[in-house]
């Protein structure tokens, strides 16, 4: 017996870390895999840094969400909080929301994701500040994407946008309903 435990008993590891950490991983290499089949995959070593990048911000503030408390509905809302962040950031960055990524309304994604960064401090992540905006960014989101997507030049990309503006709205419904 070593330290209170049988030699039988193995340490408690999380599942579900392994699995988070473990699909981002997949998810960052997965680019590579694809490149040995075809040539319309084409990443240099500064995207796969700037993917690690992004999956390790997400990774870590999912890490801090779930230390911050024990609470799911919190949990859940700060996933989704984050989830859109990236979403958001990625799909910008690669192919733009509303029309390309060199249309200067993508711009105005940038300020969503600061309504997010900037209202869960002002906040202090209390669990109705975070609710509250979440739902701002979510509509602020939902109105670009209808005002320049739908009813301007990219139908589709506005489409898109606003089912991406879903994730906002839905962290806002979890952490209003969070006893946090």
């Amino acid at each position: 017996m070593e330290n209170g435990r049988t030699a039988l008993e193995r340490p408690k590891r999380n599942l579900w870390r392994i699995i988070g950490w473990g699909t981002a991983t997949a998810l960052v290499f997965a680019p590579a895999v694809a490149m040995q089949f075809t040539s319309e995959v084409n990443w240099t070593p500064s995207d796969f840094g700037f993917a690690a990048m992004l999956f390790g911000a997400l990774g870590l503030g999912i890490e801090l969400a779930v230390r911050m408390t024990p609470d799911r509905f919190y949990r859940a809302g700060a996933f989704f909080a984050l989830l859109s962040a990236f979403m958001v950031f990625w799909a910008n960055g690669a192919v733009g929301m509303i029309g390309n990524e060199d249309n200067p309304i993508n711009l105005l994604f940038i300020g969503v994701i600061l309504i997010a960064l900037v209202g869960a401090i002002m906040s202090r992540f209390g669990k109705d500040g975070m609710a509250l905006v979440m739902f701002t960014a979510g509509t602020v989101q939902a109105s670009i994407a209808t005002i320049f997507g739908i009813l301007g030049s990219d139908f589709r990309g506005g489409v898109f946008t606003i089912v991406l503006s879903s994730l906002w709205i839905l962290s806002g419904a979890l952490f209003k309903a969070s006893r946090a």
